[in-house]
């Protein structure tokens, strides 16, 4: 780690602590040629595939993006959204690989928003899931009604 004010290739962690929500760890560090103290944020990185090959850094601005539009007109708060974005991250992490496919993301959105919301599910899964005629919207919905039955019974 170079230390930003002199450039010396070395520096000294005095303290480390990990950020509120445990993505990333934050250390403070000391030049011991300079004496000055800084800061840095270290994360793991984590990079998605796409269906057309192309890998990008894992987006939780994407995720929100995506959810908020699927909630859209429903009676859902900021909140929730956020909560829902952790845990899909937390998900996607969990699974110990720095590369995950697209489609895993996709499946990690789907549990927590029907969980959510059942319309937004709707609404995301007939995109997510390219749906292409009203059979698929009716299979879906006897899908959420069998399970709705099998928890209320």
């Amino acid at each position: 780690m170079y230390c930003p004010f002199c450039r010396f290739s070395d520096s000294r962690v005095v303290d480390s602590r990990t950020t509120d929500d445990g993505s990333s760890i934050k250390r403070r560090r000391q030049c011991p040629s300079c004496g000055r103290r800084f800061s840095t944020l270290e994360t793991a990185s984590l990079a998605v595939t796409k269906r057309s090959g192309v890998t990008e850094p894992f987006s939780r601005e994407k995720i929100l993006s995506g959810v908020r539009k699927a909630c859209q007109g429903r009676p859902v708060d900021a909140d929730a959204l956020a909560l829902l974005v952790q845990r899909v991250e937390e998900t996607v992490r969990s699974t110990g690989s720095a590369v995950v496919d697209a489609n895993e993301v996709g499946l990690a959105i789907l549990g927590p928003l029907q969980e959510l919301d059942e319309v937004a599910y709707l609404r995301f899964a007939s995109v997510y899931r390219s749906f292409e005629s009203l059979d698929d919207f009716e299979a879906a919905i006897h899908q959420l009604r069998s399970q709705s039955e099998q928890e209320s019974g």
